[in-house]
């Protein structure tokens, strides 16, 4: 029954024509990216390691495509929240305005099983589009600008990253992503649990997001106090992938930290959905 609800709930995402928004706007812009680093990455990358060149001996092809990668990796993960969002926040809510849901209910299964289809439905599409980022982008990355050393310039080191020590990384990274974006994902998918408009869960959610993002990048010290507890905070831990050394705790620390965010609004999920009058 569950693998019926699941392929229920897949093809319900993957028949609407905003679910493809998200594949179609990362595979124009890794295009455009990749397009303006081919055409002008030169003087762009030069510019940066002006000053590096005068220190250093800076040799081989630095403009390849695992930093390219890199690039569109920074670029892009920080906007994919609102990708995500425009799929999960209506899962439930979208249905409940429609009336689909209360037609769920009078199917031989628990509430439980449904609202665990949905979960893993808006699970598989974030995982999609995960992976479709970092396969496009590294993939079209090393076809065109082949393979080399990867120089990650950070705020107060320079990381040099030998070209064997990078898919890895990567695949790394893409898996942080993932989960990072499970938390935009469960969250808001909570909120749409609370609603039966369709529009409020995915503007509440971004709503959200941009104002932890605001009190994150501000150095206030009351909020020095609340931006460890922000989900947003440990959102971008994948970058400590590319650095050397590698700084493991920080990393399992945002991670512990996610998975605890994304445990609490599923269980707030679960709670309010099984308790919510649908019939009326």
């Amino acid at each position: 029954m569950m693998y019926r609800l699941l392929t229920v709930e897949l093809y319900k995402i993957f028949s609407r024509p905003r679910s493809y928004i998200g594949f179609a706007a990362i595979a124009i812009l890794i295009f455009v990216i990749q397009l303006a680093m081919y055409v002008d990455g030169s003087n762009y990358l030069s510019f940066i390691t002006l000053q590096l060149e005068a220190s250093f001996d800076v040799q081989g092809n630095i403009l390849n495509g695992y930093l390219i990668t890199y690039i569109i990796l920074q670029t892009l993960i920080i906007q994919m929240p609102l990708l995500v969002a425009l799929v999960t926040g209506d899962l439930i809510s979208g249905e409940s305005s429609a009336g689909t849901i209360r037609l769920l209910a009078t199917k031989p299964v628990s509430r439980a099983q449904i609202i665990t289809a949905k979960i893993f439905a808006g699970s598989i599409y974030t995982f999609l589009l995960v992976i479709f980022l970092g396969a496009v982008s590294l993939f079209f990355g090393v076809l065109i600008f082949k393979t080399g050393d990867m120089m990650v310039l950070n705020s107060d080191r320079i990381s040099i990253l030998q070209s064997g020590d990078c898919f890895w990384r990567f695949v790394a990274a893409c898996a942080i992503a993932f989960i990072s974006l499970s938390v935009v994902s469960t969250f808001s998918l909570m909120l749409s649990s609370f609603s039966d408009n369709s529009i409020v869960p995915i503007v509440a959610t971004m709503s959200v997001i941009i104002i932890f993002t605001i009190i994150g990048t501000m150095d206030v010290p009351l909020f020095n106090h609340i931006k460890p507890l922000l989900f947003t905070t440990h959102m971008i831990v994948w970058r400590n992938l590319f650095q050397d050394p590698l700084k493991t705790s920080v990393i399992i620390k945002s991670l512990i930290i996610m998975v605890i965010h994304i445990v609490a609004f599923l269980s707030i999920t679960y709670y309010r959905f099984i308790k919510k009058d649908i019939l009326n």
